[in-house]
């Protein structure tokens, strides 16, 4: 029994792999390039550069958000949601939302800001450090059913209903 039970680990463990999101255009600061161009700020509003690797065996299709859990809201700020983007692609271009380099078929939803496409960073002047999560998310289905004017939280109800692993990286923003 206790063999089984190690073999059954084991697998899961290495089905997992390593999913990881990485990007040349962040680090643990947001800057001025990430920044919002509207609302009260004056950034530049570039998605950044995304890329990834070990996407665990089962993957139809990738979804990417960026999350503000600190927006003073009471239920943070969705700056981007990017979907049905097909399994074969491995990374995003540099500045893809305003320039439209977005994989073929990708489709980026609405914003909080009540735009299609990516939202910069805009937190609030003297509000501290504002958390922003991207996260990219492996998904077992090869499209999500929705369009760029479904709403952020069943886009996020359908992403997380069909996500076999996901992969984060986190920064920091302040005005």
């Amino acid at each position: 029994m206790k063999t089984v039970l190690l073999l059954l680990m084991l697998t899961a463990l290495s089905s997992a792999g390593n999913f990881t999101l990485q990007s040349p255009d962040l680090a643990g600061q947001l800057v001025k390039a990430q920044e919002f161009d509207g609302f009260g700020c004056s950034g530049k509003n570039i998605s950044p550069e995304l890329t990834w690797s070990d996407a665990p065996r089962g993957t139809k299709s990738f979804a990417v958000t960026m999350y503000d859990p600190d927006a003073p809201t009471g239920s943070g700020w969705w700056h981007w949601t990017l979907f049905n983007i097909p399994s074969s692609v491995t990374s995003i271009a540099h500045n893809a939302s305003r320039t439209q380099l977005l994989p073929k078929g990708a489709i980026e939803g609405t914003n909080d800001y009540g735009l299609v496409g990516f939202g910069g960073a805009c937190p609030p002047k003297g509000d501290g450090f504002h958390t922003y999560v991207i996260t990219l998310y492996a998904l077992d289905v090869d499209k999500l059913d929705l369009d760029k004017s479904t709403n952020q939280a069943v886009v996020g109800y359908m992403i997380n209903a069909h996500t076999i692993a996901k992969s984060s990286i986190v920064s920091y923003y302040k005005r």
